[in-house]
């Protein structure tokens, strides 16, 4: 049941409001001024405040002022029968959802209500989507190489520059990429990745700039492509080593003019999309082979980013196998097992030519397959090496 605090100076209207919101069946608390209304706020978590303006001790501004400052921030509906323009555009300037003159209009404030109430089980949902996200994409390390990275990301995330990701399959090259969009100015907008390599080469261009209906034979309707889908945020191109000299020749182009046109049109559409690159390849010697071209690696290579393999950085196996027991277990719904130092040391033995992707790999079957506490026989049964 929702909890809304009624602040008002005037005992009568608390009672008016507080009668009509408990019909409709809310968990109502009341202050007779705003210092009450504060210290109420800060004790007790309320998912909507109903606050007059003008009250002796604290008015209603201030409270709105000092509940914004806090963690647990509830909706705010202003309410006054002073009320102004210019109090109306102050409070909601200052995060009041909306403003209402007294005497309310019965079906107004109702509506008002639960579409505040709707924003606040929004703006929940939203952060604790964010932290899972946020947890599932932590980057999981305290090795120097792995700091290195992470050093390098705070500094270029907030940049506009372009960034080539290297390194071997399975370290971690797209997160880095998550990394580098979350911690920049564009980090509200899309993330688009693209794996270039999973794409045939006589659709990658359809699949990064959109196709005009009759384009081709299966082309039955207008499509956006990831260009387009990426305008304002961040599009990541995974494996473009893999890339046709055709696609990339375009890719220049967009890169260089920030346009882009479909297969089949011939209009230039403006796209504003920040571009982060990866490969597993020596695009040095892809280009040596005529295979990958210069001028392409140079515009992507504004910032390089080398992302270590395990084996570089096996004084972080415990952190990651901690991580990954503790990921596995919530997927599964069952509680986090545990690894003795002997089982941990015995991994961190192997080479590991998969990185952190073949490790994840191990401690899911480890988890499925070994005991309540993982051990080093467990290892030498079940693990591959």
């Amino acid at each position: 049941m929702p909890k809304i605090l009624i602040v008002d100076d005037e005992r009568v209207i608390r009672a008016t409001l507080k009668e009509i919101l408990e019909y409709e069946k809310y968990d109502i608390s009341e202050a007779a001024d705003g210092e009450e209304g504060l210290k109420k706020i800060q004790n007790e978590e309320f998912d909507l405040v109903l606050c007059d303006i003008k009250m002796p001790k604290m008015d209603g501004l201030e409270v709105l002022e000092n509940a914004s400052k806090m963690e647990r921030q509830p909706q705010f509906i202003m309410i006054s029968a002073h009320g102004s323009i210019e109090s109306a555009v102050e409070a909601t300037k200052m995060g009041a959802f909306d403003f209402i003159p007294k005497p309310p209009d019965l079906n107004r404030l109702l509506l008002t209500v639960r579409n505040a109430l709707e924003k606040k089980n929004l703006v929940t949902e939203t952060k604790v989507l964010k932290k899972k996200l946020s947890k599932k994409l932590d980057m999981v390390g305290a090795s120097a190489e792995i700091q290195t990275v992470k050093d390098t990301i705070e500094k270029v995330a907030p940049t506009e520059a372009r960034v080539l990701i290297t390194g071997p399959n399975g370290t971690g090259k797209e997160l880095v990429a998550h990394w580098l969009h979350q911690k920049s100015n564009r980090s509200t907008a899309p993330f688009i990745a693209v794996n270039c390599a999973a794409i045939p080469a006589e659709l990658i261009e359809s699949e990064l700039f959109g196709h005009e209906k009759g384009a081709f034979t299966s082309a039955n309707k207008q499509r956006q492509g990831k260009f387009e889908q990426a305008t304002g945020g961040t599009l990541f191109l995974d494996e473009i080593g893999d890339m046709s000299l055709s696609a990339q020749a375009k890719v220049l182009r967009a890169l260089q003019e920030h346009k882009i046109t479909r297969v089949g049109g011939d209009k230039d559409i403006k796209v504003d999309v920040r571009v982060l690159a990866a490969t597993n390849k020596d695009l040095k010697k892809e280009i040596e082979d005529g295979k990958f071209r210069e001028d392409l690696y140079h515009r992507l290579s504004v910032i390089l980013i080398q992302v270590p393999a395990l084996k570089d950085r096996k004084e972080d196996i415990p952190l990651l196998v901690d991580k990954f027991l503790g990921d596995i277990a919530q997927e599964y719904g069952t509680a986090k097992k545990t690894a003795d130092p002997a089982a941990i040391s015995k991994l961190q033995e192997f080479p590991w030519t998969g990185n952190i992707r073949e490790l994840r790999n191990v401690v899911e079957r480890l988890v499925i397959l070994g005991g309540q506490t993982i051990s080093e026989d467990d290892i030498k049964k079940y693990a591959d090496y």
